[in-house]
């Protein structure tokens, strides 16, 4: 149990920190194009979507007499799908992602913080509402919801869990999940798993400290586990590379397995490349999923 000066401790880090990821993540947000996700859909709103030809069945009140008397073909208006979904979140907050190899980066933690607020603020200024998983908030909508987020994001940093906790949720609900994943791959599918049941769409995101992929170490180096695995040292770490990078390649092909047998998208994301980049990939996927 932390003490009242430990606690303070932490408060005011969390304080000087969280900030500055939200200005980092609204800067992300604005480098992607607003346009690549849109709910563009057939539906009911105000918003013109397109015209197509009348086909039978349509109602004859749905027909454009103006485009239609520039041709010789019968034009039907559509608008687009106005309704707003809720795209569920999370983000690991576990031990393993304070790890950053290089103190000029992001922590995997930070990295991911910064992801998953940039795309809440693309899908708010989209009009869909953001949940977030370990969370007791309700799903949350509008320009000020981020800020909520935010201090949620806050609430769960002390989550020990390394991956999401298992709620019921609504079907069809589209889930994007931001972590290392590194726990065993039994315990992960059992998980997804019990989220994938009801149509829903999921799209997992690895991300990882380029030192984890490759372990560029040489010589005597201690490694210390930082959930629990105890330390290890090792007198020529180099000689552990082949090993341990078959194990990472088996265990990242074993994810894209997992996501693959239920239907759900897998991204590999790394703390030393730009976060926009694993955002603009994400917001195409969640555009073809659910457009």
């Amino acid at each position: 149990m932390p003490t009242p000066t430990e606690r303070r401790a932490r408060a005011e880090a969390l304080a000087s920190r969280l900030p500055p990821l939200l200005v980092a993540a609204r800067q992300v947000a604005a480098t992607v194009e607003q346009g690549i996700h849109g709910r563009r859909r057939v539906g009911i709103g105000e918003t013109f979507w397109q015209f197509r030809r009348y086909e039978p069945g349509d109602a004859p009140t749905r027909i454009d007499w103006r485009q239609t008397a520039k041709s010789d073909r019968v034009y039907v208006r559509e608008h687009e799908w106005a309704a707003a979904q809720t795209i569920w979140l999370w983000r690991d907050a576990s031990p393993s992602m304070r790890f950053t190899s290089d103190a000029r980066r992001h922590e995997k933690r930070d990295h991911a913080s910064i992801l998953i607020l940039a795309l809440a603020a693309m899908l708010l200024r989209a009009g869909e509402r953001i949940g977030l998983l370990g969370s007791e908030m309700r799903p949350v909508a509008g320009s000020a919801a981020l800020d909520r987020l935010v201090f949620e994001l806050d609430r769960l940093e002390t989550a020990e869990d390394s991956l999401p906790p298992f709620r019921p949720l609504p079907r069809h609900a589209p889930l994007v999940m931001v972590g290392d994943f590194l726990s065993p791959l039994e315990a992960i599918d059992r998980r997804l798993r019990d989220f994938a049941g009801g149509n829903r769409t999921g799209h997992l995101i690895q991300l990882l400290d380029p030192a984890e992929e490759g372990l560029p170490y040489h010589g005597r180096v201690r490694f210390e586990g930082m959930e629990g695995e105890g330390d290890m040292l090792a007198s020529r770490a180099e000689a552990l590379r082949p090993e341990y990078e078959a194990r990472m390649r088996a265990h990242e092909q074993g994810l894209a397995d997992i996501a693959r047998a239920i239907g759900w998208s897998f991204t590999r994301a790394h703390t030393d490349r730009p976060p926009h980049l694993t955002l603009v990939a994400l917001y195409a996927l969640l555009a073809e999923a659910h457009g």
